[in-house]
């Protein structure tokens, strides 16, 4: 079948992207909806660009060199995409296919005014709009003047911000084709833009309608500020009418020119009410058909403007609307799936683990079937519903309490969503429960060191004995064991006295930090009072790298060897290491290390994550840095200068407690137990979850070998496969040999839109995304506001590490990165302070920081792009804010 060079709009529909590009596409779809009108017009399709493009062979080889250009690298991208541009300008449109638009031309009308529309395969997607990346050309009359605009928007595929935009995008620039969409000319008395959800809030039920007189081009360019309407069930809801002093028209004679509107309408609204509700009316046709929230673009005319109506088009009042195109909204945070109409409001698991990066969906399947509770997915991401613990206003005050005192933040989005008052309904407290006969609420546990240590010994037998019954389980049987594994998984995350310990930590610290404050005026006291507490893994964690820089430091070979980090390959880093001068003792130090903290990795929480043990050599910048920025034997003395701080801190607060006029020695008594519970059970804070990653790198192991030999058998092409299917998924798989790799590849795409996607604290199921305000005005003009986790002040050198393995840290450095979950314990030791983007009191890097004396501010909204990397900084760890000094 011979290639196609032009086909009509109504020839094609969204299928056909890879034919007509993603606005032809589109446009196709949309001339197939009931009620919605669209300029008549035709597409030169992919096929016609790439057989021009073969008319110039240097073209390959300049692409391959744009491909493999930095993102980053402004200048070198200018001056090749230039080349590409006059290269493909000067290509021209071939005379046989020329012909071919000259007759679809005619169908319009030779000399009919024409919007000549660039349309490329990579544009309108579900996951990249590319809204404004390459050209379009109005009010085009003529065929010498069309062909030459065709040939403009071929170029305009190689534009600098449209090679950018793909570059970050990960689109590679060889595999993206352009078709070129020609359609008659619109002259509406109105335009603008419809976005059927708010593009602000996320909100599907909001509406929002930009408009402005004359042609669009006013409002895309900046040029005059919109009439703005936001529209809820089929109402006006509210509207601003700006001053609307410039207006964009056609000429007759070709392009378009910019007036000034009469001063008597400068004021006037585009559009009424009617004609909003009307618009937003065929907005939701159009979002039904393409099944997600859309762009449009949209004209106002007179009936009969450009060659006929369609039944539903018209306003009703003479004019009539017609939609020039349409394309998904990718900026807004998906909404998770419901089985229901009711309202619902869901909290980030991300936010409360400290990873709000996407995860893949066995790594999301993995963790809804190991949690405690239900956990619903979307954007990558998951998400508790906490509607029905908001509806009862006993539950609903110790929710809001609890997470106010871990990330205040979140309770300013839920109290948000609450006062509205009609979205979340209020039900009665439910009966309180019958205790079981002889019993009522559990004993408080004792403040005694052994309940920790049995529960410890407890959960390392659980895990050897996983560890020991997998070894024999492979295929189908595998997941039926995992199956019973996960079971007792949940059971060791839900174990009462483990919880209490737990919870024993937690309302200690909150005790100590509330009394001391009301009695002494001392805030934040048992940041210093917990110092060095005994059995944080976490801390500890960062400590023992400390040791293994001290077994290194003392050979300059190994030291050289690591140096080099950029040539080390993970599988055989450590084998290379044990060649060098004292390689052999540095190798059995980071051996014993990965023994104990091997299956930690950023991210953890998402099993398919690669943890240290499988890439040893994410640990080798950090180790240089201690090895430069510490001396032999810092771990012990770190440790116990701590300790020794935290019995200052002690004598000093019950020295003046008992000092106090009123009840002094009972206060001090009482604070002096409650510093001992806290020593006692703090540290258990953090073993639940270096348990949970345990087992999940056994889980992981296993996972692994069967993907390994899925790939032997030729059932799927990469063992990292099987990231992108859920477990029952992969459970299919190995019990049929069969995969579905179109699903695969879908889901790989997904994965790469939910990464640039920021999740919210909270998201309702009218797809609001609300992340909560600081209500505060106790800080200096321009400081960035956080949550106070960890006293002190400190000033420093800001680095911004967005990269673990990336990190290149000096003493008196201060850490800004946007979370903290363990696995970054092991920087904390080589700097004076820290800032996140996310976290709360009680999450790991707040608990850490503590630990290690760090002045720390968290949930600092966008501290990573504020802050520049090498500014100097002043961290309010006391009080919650940072400063930038220059």
């Amino acid at each position: 079948m011979s290639e196609q060079y032009v086909v009509g709009l109504r020839e094609v529909d969204e299928t056909d992207v890879a034919l007509v590009g993603g606005k032809g596409a589109h446009l196709g779809g949309l001339a197939r909806i009931e009620g919605v009108r669209v300029p008549a017009g035709f597409c030169v399709t992919t096929a016609a660009f790439r057989r021009a493009m073969g008319q110039a062979p240097s073209l390959a080889e300049r692409l391959d060199r744009l491909a493999g250009t930095d993102p980053d690298d402004r200048e070198s991208i200018r001056t090749l995409s230039a080349v590409i541009r006059g290269t493909v300008e000067g290509i021209g449109v071939p005379d046989d296919f020329a012909a071919e638009i000259g007759r679809a031309l005619a169908d319009l009308g030779e000399r009919t005014a024409c919007a000549v529309r660039s349309s490329a395969t990579a544009e309108d997607l579900p996951t990249a709009s590319f809204a404004g990346q390459q050209d379009t050309y109005l009010n085009v009359i003529g065929p010498e003047e069309i062909l030459r605009h065709i040939g403009r928007c071929w170029a305009s595929l190689f534009s600098v911000r449209a090679v950018t935009y793909r570059q970050r995008a990960g689109i590679d620039h060889r595999t993206v084709d352009m078709a070129v969409v020609v359609q008659r000319m619109v002259r509406p008395e109105s335009s603008g833009i419809l976005f059927t959800a708010d593009p602000v809030t996320g909100n599907r039920k909001v509406a929002t309608v930009d408009a402005g007189f004359g042609l669009g081009e006013a409002l895309v360019s900046g040029l005059v500020n919109p009439d703005v309407f936001r529209v809820r069930d089929g109402a006006v809801v509210e509207r601003t009418i700006a001053a609307k002093q410039r207006a964009v028209y056609a000429l007759p004679g070709g392009g378009t020119r910019e007036v000034t509107v009469d001063a008597r309408r400068q004021e006037q609204p585009s559009l009424t009410d009617t004609q909003v509700v009307r618009l937003v009316e065929l907005g939701r046709r159009v979002e039904a058909h393409f099944g997600r929230p859309q762009d449009i673009e949209w004209c106002l005319t007179g009936d009969g403007t450009s060659g006929g109506t369609r039944e539903g088009t018209s306003a009703g009042d003479g004019t009539e609307f017609q939609i020039v195109q349409s394309r998904p909204i990718t900026t807004l945070f998906p909404v998770p799936d419901r089985d229901d109409l009711e309202n619902h409001v869901y909290l980030s698991v991300g936010h409360q683990q400290m990873m709000t990066d996407a995860m893949r969906p066995l790594g999301i399947s993995v963790w809804q079937l190991t949690a405690m509770a239900p956990m619903h997915e979307a954007g990558g991401r998951l998400f508790v519903d906490a509607t029905r613990r908001l509806a009862a206003p006993t539950s609903r005050a110790a929710l809001l309490d609890l997470v106010g005192r871990g990330d205040p933040l979140f309770r300013d989005a839920l109290e948000t969503v609450l006062d509205r008052g009609d979205f979340v309904p209020t039900l009665p407290d439910p009966a309180p429960a019958v205790p079981p006969a002889g019993g009522g609420p559990p004993a408080p546990i004792a403040t005694d060191p052994a309940v920790v240590a049995g529960l410890i010994e407890r959960s390392q037998e659980s895990v050897a004995a996983l560890e020991r019954d997998i070894r024999t389980k492979t295929g189908p049987a595998l997941f039926d064991f995992l199956l019973d594994a996960f079971e007792e998984h949940k059971r060791a995350l839900g174990d009462r006295l483990s919880m209490q310990a737990v919870m024993a930590g937690m309302e200690a610290t909150w005790w100590l930090n509330d009394k001391l404050y009301e009695w002494l005026g001392e805030k934040n006291a048992a940041d210093t009072l917990t110092l060095s507490a005994p059995g944080n893994v976490t801390s500890e964690m960062g400590l023992a790298l400390l040791d293994v820089a001290d077994v290194i430091r003392p050979h300059p070979e190994v030291v050289a060897f690591l140096q080099d980090a950029g040539r080390l390959a993970d599988d055989t880093f450590l084998d290379e290491l044990a060649e060098r001068a004292g390689g052999a003792e540095a190798r059995d130090a980071i051996e014993a290390y990965l023994d104990r903290y091997g299956m930690r990795c950023v991210g953890e929480i998402d099993i398919t994550r690669p943890r240290w043990s499988e890439r040893p050599t994410t640990l080798v910048p950090v180790i240089l840095d201690n090895v430069r920025n510490f001396e032999p034997g810092a771990a012990a003395r770190r440790f116990e200068g701590g300790l020794e701080k935290a019995r200052q801190k002690e004598a000093d607060v019950l020295s003046r407690l008992r000092a106090l006029p009123v009840d002094g020695e009972a206060k001090a008594a009482e604070t002096r137990r409650m510093i001992e519970r806290v020593r006692t059970f703090i540290g258990y804070r953090e073993y639940p979850k270096y348990a949970i990653i345990q087992r999940y790198f056994v889980y992981k192991r296993a996972l692994s070998e069967e993907a390994a030999r899925l790939v032997r058998a030729g059932v799927l092409a990469d063992p990292e496969d099987i990231h992108y299917l859920t477990f029952p998924e992969l459970h299919d798989v190995v019990r049929t040999n069969r995969a579905d790799g179109r699903l695969i590849q879908r889901r790989k795409d997904d994965f790469r839109t939910y990464q640039s996607l920021t999740p919210p604290r909270v998201l309702t199921s009218d797809g609001e995304a609300v992340s909560g305000t600081y209500r505060r005005a106790d800080v200096p003009d321009g400081a960035l506001l956080g949550l106070p986790v960890s006293a002190g002040t400190v000033e420093g050198r800001a680095r911004v590490v967005l990269d673990m393995a990336q990190a290149d840290l000096e003493a008196g450095d201060i850490l800004v990165t946007a979370y903290t979950d363990p696995s970054w314990s092991p920087l904390f030791v080589a700097v004076a302070g820290l800032v996140t983007e996310v976290g709360g009191l009680m999450t790991h890097g707040a608990v850490v920081a503590r630990e290690y004396g760090l002045p720390a501010v968290v949930g600092v909204a966008g501290a990573t792009r504020l802050i520049r990397d090498g500014q100097r900084i002043r961290v309010h760890g006391t009080d919650g804010y940072v400063e930038l000094l220059d």
